[in-house]
């Protein structure tokens, strides 16, 4: 297992030691936000979502970029 992790920390330019830090780190922000998202009320996390799920209004503004040409296809 330390030659892997030896082989990973190399691979990001790293230490052994910065890149388990650096991997904790990772980790425990993670497990805190998945924590977090628990504790939200449950219809205020369905609303959001739905919410999410709503087409944008139409306005002028959203009209416009839609009939213009997207800058990779200009020549």
């Amino acid at each position: 297992m330390r030659e892997l992790i030896d082989r990973a920390a190399r691979a990001r330019g790293k230490t052994r030691t910065d890149f388990i830090l650096d991997a904790v780190r990772s980790e425990a922000e993670q497990a805190l936000l998945d924590q977090a998202l628990l504790s939200v009320d449950h219809e205020v996390y369905r609303k959001f979502v739905e919410r999410l799920d709503e087409p944008p209004a139409p306005n002028a503004r959203l009209q416009e970029t839609l009939r213009s040409t997207p800058p990779w296809a200009e020549r």
